[in-house]
């Protein structure tokens, strides 16, 4: 059974070589995010041909409260031709000793491929099943869309000249009203970062991932692929974020800012900046993440689509299910969306009662 023995170097090796080589590759099928991700179980299956893979997958694996089961997820996987439904199944195929090890009643995946009629039918019909074309939100782990900027072979003029005029004009406002970014991997800057991040989280009601999420982050990642970008004005900390490189991408993985002087608009600048990094890097691909609300309304929205247009939303194929229990799957599905709806309940509660 070809699983990854993350104790043999050339067998480690072999796998980097071949995520590295992949049109196929994805961050977070890396094993510097199995790192990040410490706090899940990891598996790496994978096919060989004449020596060399073909075909991988890494999978986090989580307990949950149902049967002592367990939920296994390949984030953005596999690492192959998602078309190519026969080398798939292959996979998964390696993939059933590991259900059967870790009682999981359910392997997940969701490849960065876009959505198609044709792509989703091809799954149904070979019998998984599919988040579908208009999931809803509560329902699924990633978003749906990403915005993404194509950088490929583009100068910065070339670049700008494709953003809003509105982006345009806040990124100039920004740099003349004295708004400077630099770049960091000092864990100063990581916790300046973090404080930024829980007053954002505060603002915008989402859920807060824990510093310790992020200082393992900084340390799986070295300095030519993590930087940490801190927009300030006047020594004040306005903004920051994470961007990572891996393969022809960079994401702009998580953002964050002050309440405090935003007219500068500084986030501007500092996407301007990191963007810049991407082009030294010679990145196809800028990601600034997932979107929720295609909404004009939506600040969100309209802060990413004012750098890659409304053509550079990007819709994904969606989630896919390799179900192992059919009954905890069935309570999984039912009672996911309330468990969600709870969360957000709870986090609405603790901050009024903070107030």
């Amino acid at each position: 059974m070809p699983i990854l023995d993350k104790n043999n170097k050339e067998d480690v090796k072999k796998y980097k070589e071949y995520l590295n080589s992949s049109p196929y590759t994805r961050l977070t099928q890396a094993i510097e995010w199995g790192k990040v991700k410490a706090n899940w179980n990891q598996e790496i299956v994978y096919l060989e041909e004449n020596g060399k893979i073909i075909a991988s997958m890494m999978i986090l694996i989580q307990d949950i409260p149902i049967n002592n089961a367990t939920f296994m997820y390949a984030p953005r996987g596999p690492v192959c031709d998602i078309t190519d439904i026969e080398l798939v199944k292959r996979l998964i195929d390696e993939v059933k000793p590991l259900a059967k090890k870790y009682n999981s009643y359910l392997l997940k995946f969701d490849p960065p491929v876009k959505y198609s009629d044709e792509l989703n039918n091809l799954y149904l019909k070979n019998g998984f099943k599919t988040s579908g074309k208009n999931p809803n939100h509560d329902e699924v782990i990633q978003p749906s869309f990403d915005a993404i900027l194509n950088i490929k072979d583009m100068t910065e003029e070339e670049l700008i000249k494709g953003f809003s005029e509105k982006t345009r004009y806040n990124i100039r406002l920004s740099a003349r009203k004295g708004v400077k970014v630099y770049y960091s991997r000092k864990e100063e800057d990581l916790k300046i970062f973090y404080d930024l991040y829980k007053i954002t989280c505060d603002r915008d009601k989402i859920g807060c991932r824990d510093y310790d999420y992020f200082k393992r982050m900084l340390d799986a990642y070295d300095e030519e692929h993590l930087r940490i970008y801190v927009a300030e004005h006047e020594n004040d900390k306005l903004s920051a974020a994470i961007a990572i490189n891996y393969g022809p991408e960079m994401f702009y993985l998580y953002g964050a800012s002050s309440n405090e002087k935003r007219n500068l608009m500084p986030n501007y600048s500092m996407q301007w900046e990191m963007i810049k990094w991407a082009i030294e890097k010679k990145c196809e691909i800028y990601n600034f993440g997932g979107i929720i609300h295609l909404d004009k309304d939506n600040g969100l929205y309209k802060f990413k689509v004012g750098f890659c247009r409304e053509e550079g939303i990007f819709k994904y194929l969606g989630e896919i299910d390799c179900i192992y229990n059919k009954r905890v799957y069935f309570l999984y599905k039912k009672f996911l969306p309330i468990t969600k709806k709870i969360k957000r309940g709870l986090r609405e509660f603790k901050r009024k009662f903070n107030k």
